[in-house]
C-alpha cells in the first residue's frame, strides 16, 4: 500500500495521506504521490463533485514536513524543496471542484499549509493548527507565510509565525481559519455533506467562484518568491542546523543568531 490512498465515494474523491506511524509527515515520496493523485483527479475533474484530503488514523492530518530530510540541504536544495510544495499546493487550490481538508488531528507546518490550500476546512474538535517552523530556525516554505495572513489577518498571523504557538480547532474557527468544527471522526462525513450541497448548484458558477476568489489572492505575488528565497537561505544557517538537530534528538535548541 502506498503513502497516498485514493478512493471514491460516488462522485467524491477522498485522498488519504497514509503515514500514520510518522504522523502523516510530508516526505519526498508523499509529495510525489500526492502530485500523481492530484493529476488523476484533474483527469477526471468533469466526473467529480469534489475532493476531500485527510490523514490516516485519529491523531494527525499532517504533522508537518519530514524534518530528517532537511539535514544537509543547501540553499538551492531548500528553495527547490519549497518550490515543489508551493506548486503542488497551488495546483490543489486551483482545482475547479470544491476541495475540503478533513482535518483529523494535528495540522502543523506543511500540514497547516496543505489545509490552507484547500478551499474549505472541516476540523475535528481535537485538531491543532500551527506553523512552528521558527522552532527549527526556519520559516514556512509551502506558502504558509502568505495564506495564513489571508485567513486570520496580519496581527494574529505574525504572532503565530514568530511564536510557533499552536491553536485549537475552536480558536481556528473563531479566527476564520476553519469553516466547521465537528466531533472527532465526523470530519469526512461533514465534508461529504458540504460537497453534496455544493453539487446541487450550477457547476459552471462554482468553477467561476473558485477562479475569481483565487484571483484576489494571486499565487504569483512576490511574497511567495520571497518566502522561497528566505526559506532556502535560512536552511544553511547554524541556527537551522541546531534547530533540526535538536528536533530530531528531542532536546531544546540553543539558537545563537548565526
Amino acid at each position: 500500500m502506498g503513502e497516498i490512498i485514493t478512493r471514491y465515494e460516488g462522485k467524491i474523491c477522498i485522498i488519504t495521506i497514509n503515514r500514520e506511524s510518522s504522523m502523516n509527515a510530508l516526505n519526498h515520496n508523499v509529495i510525489s504521490e500526492l502530485y500523481q493523485a492530484i493529476d488523476e483527479v484533474e483527469g477526471k475533474i468533469h466526473e467529480l463533485h469534489g475532493l476531500i484530503i485527510t490523514g490516516s488514523g485519529s491523531k494527525s492530518f499532517v504533522a508537518g514536513a519530514d524534518i530528517s530530510e532537511f539535514v544537509g540541504l543547501s540553499t538551492k536544495g531548500g528553495i527547490a524543496l519549497g518550490r515543489k510544495g508551493q506548486m503542488l499546493f497551488s495546483e490543489i487550490e486551483k482545482l475547479s471542484i470544491p476541495v475540503i481538508a478533513a482535518v483529523n488531528g494535528f495540522a502543523l507546518g506543511g500540514g497547516c499549509e496543505l489545509a490552507m490550500a484547500c478551499h474549505i476546512r472541516v476540523a475535528g474538535s481535537n485538531a491543532k493548527f500551527g506553523q512552528p517552523e521558527v522552532n527549527l530556525g526556519l520559516i514556512p516554505g509551502y506558502g504558509g507565510t502568505q495564506r495564513l495572513i489571508h485567513y486570520i489577518g496580519k496581527g494574529k498571523a505574525i504572532e503565530m509565525l514568530m511564536t510557533g504557538d499552536l491553536i485549537s480547532a475552536e480558536e481556528a474557527h473563531r479566527l476564520g481559519l476553519v469553516n466547521h468544527v465537528v466531533e472527532p471522526g465526523k470530519e469526512i462525513e461533514k465534508s461529504i455533506e458540504i460537497i453534496n450541497k455544493i453539487a446541487l448548484k450550477a457547476p459552471l458558477a462554482i468553477q467561476k467562484i473558485i477562479k475569481i476568489v483565487n484571483s484576489y489572492f494571486d499565487y504569483e505575488l512576490p511574497g511567495y518568491e520571497s518566502e522561497l528565497d528566505s526559506f532556502g537561505h535560512l536552511m544553511i544557517t547554524k541556527d537551522a542546523a541546531e534547530g533540526v538537530d535538536s528536533f530530531l534528538n528531542k532536546r531544546k535548541p540553543d539558537f545563537t543568531g548565526h
